[in-house]
């Protein structure tokens, strides 16, 4: 009886052994933002996050929604500090120190060129979230707000456009971050800056070092 039940112990000991083995991997828990794969490498808090616009893509700001006149920026780049990166699923955050633009036209009767688009109040807080959204707000108290400057035939303009926020997604497919018709309205300008102004662009790959980013 002794020797059946010492050989009994020795198999549920082994069994539980082998169920801690096999399930180690999968029960450690992985982080929203990965480098490599998804689940892949956490990225570190600290770590500078950049992105230009999608291959073949422009960065745009349209006076509406389905129209396609306003300015059109062929080149665009954003930077953001990675300050939060939970494990998943969960929100990490970001502090999006910058965000530029140029290579940019306009097709606006009356405007012969643009000298300028550039996004003011920096930093702004980017929070990413497993469900694939990215949202940017501004600091207590502030707006997101973009300043374009125009050449006219009358001189230079400029148009500010402010807004509260702005809802993007994100992809692992291509690693992007997309923005669509994101509403501006206008706070100061001539009548040649439009009245509301839309954003739209695609940034990939978001990378790392040169790491292609995840979200999980």
């Amino acid at each position: 009886m002794r020797t059946r039940t010492l050989i009994a112990l020795a198999a549920t000991a082994s069994a539980t052994v082998l169920a801690l083995v096999s399930a180690g991997p999968a029960s450690a828990a992985g982080t929203v933002l990965t480098t490599g794969s998804a689940g892949g490498t956490a990225v570190a808090v600290g770590d500078t996050l950049t992105a230009p616009l999608a291959s073949g893509t422009s960065a745009t700001f349209y006076s509406s929604s389905t129209g396609t006149s306003g300015v059109k920026c062929g080149t665009s780049q954003f930077t953001a500090k990675v300050t939060a990166n939970p494990a998943a699923p969960g929100t990490a955050t970001e502090s999006l120190t910058g965000q530029t633009f140029s290579g940019c036209t306009s097709n606006v009767t009356g405007v012969l060129g643009v000298s300028g688009v550039t996004i003011d109040n920096l930093p702004y807080t980017a929070a990413a979230a497993s469900a694939g959204t990215l949202t940017v707000t501004p600091p207590s108290g502030s707006v997101i707000q973009s300043t374009v400057k125009l050449s006219t035939l009358l001189g230079s303009v400029t148009c500010v456009y402010q807004g509260p926020s702005l809802a993007g997604k994100t992809a692992n497919a291509d690693n992007s971050i997309s923005f669509t018709n994101q509403q501006f309205t206008k706070i100061s300008g001539s009548s040649l800056c439009f009245s509301t102004a839309y954003f739209s662009a695609k940034y990939a790959p978001v990378t790392d070092g040169g790491a292609s980013v995840y979200v999980n």
